[in-house]
């Protein structure tokens, strides 16, 4: 059994690692939402939050959240759980933002502990990292949601352009389906993971031959 101090600091640590000062790099991609800003798919607060929303709820939010999930769970299963993750990727740019914000949250965590884990997507990371930290595992997925879920209204407020309070509204809408989802996913087998978010997929690949882009994906 955890103490009330035990439990403070390690969510203060999992914030650290999904902060926006942790050296990921996450500003720099998009998902796709880019090309579905520049498509005019997404305009608006309504449309970027039922964008986000399919993302969450039936796309690459709700797989990496069974992935973290598992992860947390079962440390040690970590390179297969892996090796699915980049499986899942439906684009090479997808297959990159996973990779490279996962090597860089590895290498950063090695660097802080001195420890040797090896990089992997960042799911996986980030569940081999915090399994010894004394937080429910729905905690956890629900943090990493809401990280990720800001990272893309993070893009939505800069590129469609929108405003703050307007992006602010749109990720705060977004909580109940963030615990969802990952409440769901603590629940969930691998067999379960899939993706219907096909607007967001196509966006993916279409972004990787988009001639003006501000962001990796």
């Amino acid at each position: 059994m955890s103490t009330e101090s035990e439990t403070t600091s390690a969510l203060l640590q999992l914030t650290q690692w999904l902060s926006p000062a942790f050296p990921l790099g996450a500003f720099a991609y998009s998902h796709g939402l880019e090309t579905a800003i520049a498509d005019e798919t997404v305009r608006d607060a309504t449309s970027l939050e039922r964008w986000l929303t399919v993302i969450l709820t039936q796309g690459a939010g709700r797989s990496d959240a069974i992935l973290l999930a598992h992860a947390l769970r079962a440390p040690d299963q970590a390179g297969a759980l892996a090796d699915l993750a980049e499986a899942l990727a439906t684009s090479r740019e997808r297959w990159q933002e996973t990779q490279a914000q996962g090597a860089a949250f590895t290498r950063t965590v090695n660097a802080m502990t001195g420890s040797t884990v090896p990089e992997r997507p960042l799911p996986v990371a980030l569940g081999v990292a915090a399994a010894e930290l004394p937080l429910a595992p729905a905690q956890v997925v629900a943090l990493y949601l809401h990280s990720f879920m800001g990272n893309l209204a993070s893009a939505g407020i800069r590129f469609i352009p929108l405003g703050q309070s307007d992006g602010q509204a749109v990720l705060a809408r977004l909580k109940e389906a963030i615990v969802a989802v990952a409440e769901a996913s603590v629940e969930a087998s691998l067999e379960d993971i899939g993706s219907a978010a096909f607007g967001a997929d196509l966006a993916a690949i279409r972004h990787e031959e988009q001639e003006v882009r501000l962001f990796r994906s």
